[in-house]
C-alpha cells in the first residue's frame, strides 16, 4: 500500500495513543466526584475517593502475592463492594478476572478453576459449602480469602487463612496500575453453560469491555449519576459490563444479595434508582409482590431485560407500575447485550398488539458493535429482509469476544468467515430489525441463565427407566422460560415424574432441572431423529404446576 503524507512522521506515541481501558473509567470518577457515592450496601455508604483507593489496595496486595499479568484471578461473590472492587483491582495488576457462577455446582466450578488456572480465589461465606467442595477436587490450589459480607445473616465456614479485609490492609492506596501494554490484553474470563461437554471459558479484553461499557450508557439513556440497582447477577457478563459503566458516569451502584420484593422497592424507593437490568423472574417478583411489600418510585425506572421477550400483559403491567421495558440481546461472547430493541416515538400510537410485536423483536446492534446481520451460515451471504427467511445471527466488532480459553477449534469454528457465529436462528424484518426464532443447540433461557436441553437429557437418561428423553423450552411468564422434558420409557419400567424430577436434582444444579415431565412416544423422523419442533409446539399446551 503506497504511503501518504498522513503517515509519514506521524506516529503512535504515548502522548496520542493509550490502550483502552474501562480501568480508566473509576479513575476518572475518583478525580472529578470523589465525594460522590459510589456503593450503597445497607448501612454502607461509600464515595469514589473510597472505592478507587480500596481497590488499588486490592491489586497492590495481589501483586506483592506475585500476582500479574496473565494469571487469573478466580471470585465467588455476591453482588456486593467486594465484587465491585474486584472488577477494577484485579486488572489493575494485569491479571485476569475470573467470576465465578455462585448457582453451578461443585464439579463445574472445580473445572472452571483448573482450566483458568486461579492463582487466587476471593468467596464469600454464604458459599462455602459449595466451594469448599470444588476446591477439594480441584487440582489447582489458589490462595483462598475469604470474604465476610455484614449484610449476609447466614452460616458459612472459612476457608482460607485470610480474611478479605486484611488482605486489603496488606495493601497500598498509592499503588499506579498495570497499564495494560495492549488494549488487546484479556480482561476478564467467563464460562458459559456447558452443552456437549465442558463449559468454553470466554475471554474480554480492554478494549471490548471499555467500548462495551460505553455502549451501555449510551444505549440505556444514562445521564451523570445514575442510581444502579445490581438485581442482574455481576457473576454474569461481568454484569453485562456495568460494573464498568455507572463509573464511567459517575454514578451510584446499590448492592443487593438476593432479588426479593421488599427490598427491591425499599431500595428504589429510598434512593430514587433510576436503572436496573434483569431477566423476566425479576419482573414477575416485582409485579407479583404483595401490596404491603410494594412503595410508590419517585420516578420512571428503566429497566433492560435480555432473555426471552416479555409477554404483551407483562409489558402493561410492568408499564402501570412505573417501568419502562427495554429488551436487549447477546451473549456471553459478545459481552452481554450487543443488540437493542431501539424503540420509535412513532410506535407509541400504535394497538397494545402491534406494539407487543415490535417489543418482541431482538432489534438492532448497539452503537459499540460494527456489524449484525443474519446469513445462511453456508454461503456467508445475507438472508432477505423479509421477516421471514431464516439463517444464522451473526455479529462483528470490537465487542465480540478474543476467543475461547484454550480452545482454538472452537474459536476458529465461531469466527469462520470472518463473523462470530451465533449458533441462533432468526430472520430480518424490512426495517432490519432482527428477531430469534429458534436455538440452534437448543439451549434453554430460564431466569436469564443458560440451559442446555443436551445436558437435562443426559440425566434423564442416566434413569434405569427412560428409555428416550428431549428437553425443550416451555413458555413461561415468570421465568422467561422452563425445561419441559418429553420421556419415553422402556417397555415394562414405570417412573413418575416427581421421580424422575428427583432424580435430576441429584445430577444437576436445581434452575436445570425440568419443571415438567410429559410421558409420549416422541415423534420421529423416518430416520429416527427427534422432532423438537413439534415438542416445542406441545409445551405450549403443557399446564403450569
Amino acid at each position: 500500500m503506497a504511503d501518504s503524507a498522513y503517515d509519514r512522521d506521524l506516529d503512535k506515541n504515548p502522548a496520542n495513543y493509550q490502550p483502552l481501558t474501562p480501568l480508566s473509567f473509576l479513575e476518572r470518577a475518583a478525580d472529578v466526584f470523589p465525594d460522590q457515592v459510589a456503593i450503597i450496601h445497607g448501612r454502607l455508604r461509600r464515595n469514589y475517593r473510597e472505592f478507587h483507593a480500596r481497590a488499588k489496595k486490592l491489586a497492590s496486595a495481589l501483586a506483592k502475592r506475585g500476582i500479574g499479568r496473565g494469571d487469573t484471578v478466580a471470585v465467588m461473590l455476591a453482588n456486593t463492594p467486594a465484587m465491585l472492587e474486584a472488577h477494577y483491582g484485579v486488572p489493575m495488576t494485569g491479571a485476569v478476572l475470573n467470576t465465578l457462577n455462585t448457582r453451578l455446582d461443585a464439579a463445574i466450578i472445580a473445572f472452571s478453576l483448573d482450566h483458568g488456572e486461579a492463582k487466587v480465589v476471593i468467596t464469600d461465606r454464604e458459599f462455602s459449602r459449595t466451594m469448599q467442595d470444588a476446591l477439594g477436587r480441584a487440582k489447582a490450589k489458589p490462595l483462598v480469602i475469604d470474604y465476610d459480607d455484614p449484610e449476609f445473616s447466614g452460616d458459612g465456614d472459612r476457608l482460607g487463612n485470610l480474611d478479605y479485609e486484611a488482605f486489603l490492609g496488606e495493601g497500598d492506596e498509592g499503588y499506579a496500575r498495570t497499564a495494560p501494554g495492549d488494549e488487546w490484553d484479556a480482561i476478564s474470563l467467563n464460562y458459559t453453560s456447558g452443552t456437549t461437554g465442558d463449559p468454553k471459558g470466554v475471554v474480554y479484553h480492554h478494549r471490548g469491555a471499555a467500548l462495551l461499557a460505553l455502549g451501555n450508557v449510551v444505549t440505556c439513556g444514562m445521564r451523570k449519576h445514575p442510581v444502579y440497582l445490581w438485581t442482574l447477577p455481576m457473576f454474569h457478563c461481568n454484569g453485562w459490563c456495568f460494573p464498568w459503566s455507572i463509573s464511567a458516569v459517575a454514578g451510584t451502584h446499590v448492592c443487593l444479595r438476593q432479588v426479593r420484593a421488599r427490598p427491591m422497592y425499599e431500595l428504589m424507593a429510598a434512593h430514587g434508582v433510576t436503572h436496573l437490568c434483569g431477566a423476566p423472574i425479576v419482573m414477575a417478583t416485582l409485579l407479583n409482590a404483595p401490596d404491603d411489600e410494594k412503595k410508590p418510585l419517585p420516578h420512571v425506572v428503566e429497566f433492560f431485560t435480555a432473555a426471552a421477550p416479555p409477554p404483551e400483559a407483562v409489558l402493561a403491567a410492568m408499564k402501570a407500575a412505573g417501568f419502562n421495558v427495554t429488551h436487549l440481546y447477546g451473549l456471553t461472547e459478545t459481552y452481554g447485550p450487543a443488540v437493542v430493541n431501539d424503540w420509535h416515538g412513532a410506535w407509541d400510537a400504535l394497538a397494545p398488539a402491534a406494539q407487543a410485536a415490535k417489543k418482541a423483536r431482538q432489534g438492532v446492534r448497539y452503537g459499540a458493535l460494527d456489524a449484525l446481520d443474519v446469513m445462511d451460515p453456508e454461503t456467508m451471504q445475507p438472508v432477505p429482509r423479509d421477516g421471514e427467511s431464516m439463517g444464522e445471527v451473526m455479529f462483528r466488532g470490537n465487542i465480540v469476544m478474543k476467543g475461547y480459553l484454550k480452545n482454538r477449534a472452537a474459536t476458529d469454528k465461531a469466527f469462520a468467515g470472518g463473523w462470530f457465529h451465533s449458533g441462533d436462528l432468526g430472520v430480518v424484518h424490512p426495517d432490519g430489525y432482527i428477531q430469534l426464532k429458534d436455538r440452534s443447540k437448543d439451549i434453554i433461557i430460564s431466569g436469564g441463565e443458560n440451559i442446555s436441553s443436551i445436558e437435562v437429557e443426559d440425566a434423564l437418561y442416566k434413569h434405569p427407566a427412560v428409555q428416550a428423553a428431549a428437553v425443550v423450552a416451555k413458555p413461561d411468564d415468570k421465568w422467561g422460560e422452563t425445561p419441559c422434558a418429553f420421556v419415553e420409557l422402556k417397555p415394562g419400567r414405570q417412573a413418575t415424574a416427581e421421580e424422575l424430577i428427583a432424580h435430576c436434582r441429584q445430577n444437576l444444579a436445581g434452575y436445570k432441572c425440568p419443571r415438567h415431565i410429559v410421558f409420549v412416544e416422541l415423534p420421529k423422523t423416518s430416520t429416527g431423529k427427534i422432532q423438537k419442533f413439534k415438542l416445542r409446539e406441545m409445551a405450549k399446551t403443557v399446564a403450569s404446576s
